[in-house]
């Protein structure tokens, strides 16, 4: 039992299987495509209206711009058709149709929640505050996704949540983004990328260029350069992949939050985008940036990755690198410390560290910042989201694995100017898990991403067994006494 009051919230959001999103879904083999082509294409104009009508009916209440949506997935095989301008609108849609899916992002779970002061406190009552909360949804083939909800925390720490529609908004994906070649460098450098053909490929390109222009000099290198060389092939594929992994999207901005769904994009993340750790950072100058490290996976390895946006409408994703940037569960300081910006990590899936870098999408130095010291935490320990500021110091949230794989969440303090120094642990878990909640996707699992200080209480949203999410608060001195004690 935690020496904590901890008081559970009366909040349960729980996976919804009716929410579902339309996307591309294109057999395996272009001649499984091209023969769905030719049935489509063979239909009479009056059997074609009749199919295309039965199809509209059924689906349409379930989307938002439905038709819209169609229209792209028949864009993706339209090089297949000889003549695609000879096709009439109806026809496009009946195609289309014919090569999307619906997707239930959460039919599995919705879980691992972060939470953050909302961009926009216009409203809002004295002593109360808007919140924005990130959750994992994971649906069909364990793929996972980024939704978010929210809702208002009373001057008590009351949380209420707001009211989310079935309906499922997918970002627009910016078609050409633009990189900073100084910044492209490095990643490069970070990934043993930098050599000959990557200097002499990026010489060509300004300062600042785009992904169409960083493409065409790609393809020109390949043709000046026939047969390619495979050193040089195998680094002009990396250059792409980089520029493919880092990406830009935008949600319409009449979507409310709890519509807004990021679904892997990029081929790193095509098997889940996971445990997004979202923190409000504040610039040295005041400015303010949303920032979240996620975890991709791609079915066969992970790649540590970093959103960043200031409204949750418009986001840009980037790939973390450096030698330190080799695991799960990455949780950025929400400002710098001596002029640097600070991240906990882990490195070695038992141990939680702490790293250091004048850039905050390059980290090279990390040390270990705590081991597993209880029972409750000695098969490994890591953090749960990033470290919250008061005034007795860095206060930070942690996830240890006990016996029978148990998942508990603890607490740590450090020192305000120097993290790296622990000031206390707790000895105890402060939320453990209980009948209530140890059934589920994974049982025996409480975990959360991250927590917020709201007066003198922290409240913590967490998910339990790897299914559902509920939210708890605790009195910030009471927790900061046992800290030191």
């Amino acid at each position: 039992m935690s020496v904590v009051p901890v008081l559970r919230q009366d909040i349960s959001i729980v996976p919804q299987s009716d929410r579902v999103m339309l996307r591309p879904f294109i057999p395996s083999g272009e001649h499984r495509a091209a023969a769905i082509i030719s049935r489509v294409l063979s239909l009479s104009d009056d059997r074609m209206a009749i199919e295309l009508e039965i199809i509209l009916n059924e689906f349409a209440s379930r989307h938002h711009g439905m038709e819209s949506r169609l229209l792209s997935n028949y864009d993706m095989v339209a090089s297949q058709i000889a003549r695609p301008r000879s096709l009439s609108r109806d026809r496009k849609l009946l195609l289309g149709a014919l090569f999307s899916g619906e997707y239930s992002l959460e039919s599995a779970a919705l879980f691992n929640p972060s939470i953050v002061a909302h961009p926009n406190q216009m409203g809002v009552s004295e002593g109360s505050i808007r919140f924005m909360m990130s959750l994992r949804a994971t649906g069909e083939g364990h793929i996972s996704s980024i939704e978010f909800r929210t809702g208002l925390l009373d001057p008590e720490g009351t949380m209420t949540l707001d009211p989310v529609s079935r309906f499922v908004s997918t970002p627009e994906v910016d078609p050409d983004p633009g990189y900073n070649k100084a910044s492209f460098m490095i990643t490069l450098r970070t990934m043993g990328c930098e050599n000959e053909h990557s200097v002499a490929l990026l010489a060509e390109l300004d300062d600042d260029f785009t992904k169409s222009e960083l493409t065409r000099c790609v393809r020109r290198c390949r043709r000046e350069h026939k047969p390619v060389p495979q050193d040089l092939g195998e680094t002009l594929q990396r250059v792409q992949w980089i520029a493919d992994s880092n990406y830009q999207i935008h949600f319409p901005p009449e979507s409310s939050p709890g519509e807004r769904a990021i679904f892997p994009i990029s081929a790193n993340e095509s098997n889940g985008i996971e445990d997004a750790r979202f923190v409000r950072f504040t610039e040295d100058d005041g400015s303010i940036m949303y920032y979240a490290t996620y975890t991709a996976y791609n079915g066969h390895a992970i790649l540590p990755q970093i959103i960043e946006t200031r409204d949750f409408v418009s986001f840009r994703i980037r790939t973390l690198n450096g030698t330190s940037v080799r695991n799960k569960g990455m949780a950025l300081f929400p400002r710098r410390i001596g002029g640097q910006y600070a991240m906990l990590s882990r490195q070695d899936d038992e141990n939680l560290f702490i790293m250091y870098s004048e850039h905050r999408y390059h980290w090279d130095e990390s040390r270990v910042l705590m081991r597993p010291a209880e029972l409750w935490e000695s098969v490994k320990i890591g953090n749960c989201g990033s470290p919250l500021e008061t005034d007795a110091g860095w206060l930070v949230l942690t996830h240890g694995v006990g016996p029978m794989r148990k998942y508990c969440i603890g607490a740590a303090l450090l020192d305000l100017d120097d993290p790296g120094k622990v000031l206390g642990r707790l000895k105890e878990p402060l939320v453990a898990p209980d009948e209530a909640g140890r059934e589920g996707y994974v049982p025996n699992v409480v975990y959360s991403c991250g927590a917020m200080i709201h007066g003198k209480r922290l409240i913590l949203p967490f998910a339990m067994s790897d299914r559902v999410t509920t939210a708890a608060t605790v009195s910030l001195d009471d927790l900061l006494t046992a800290l030191h004690g």
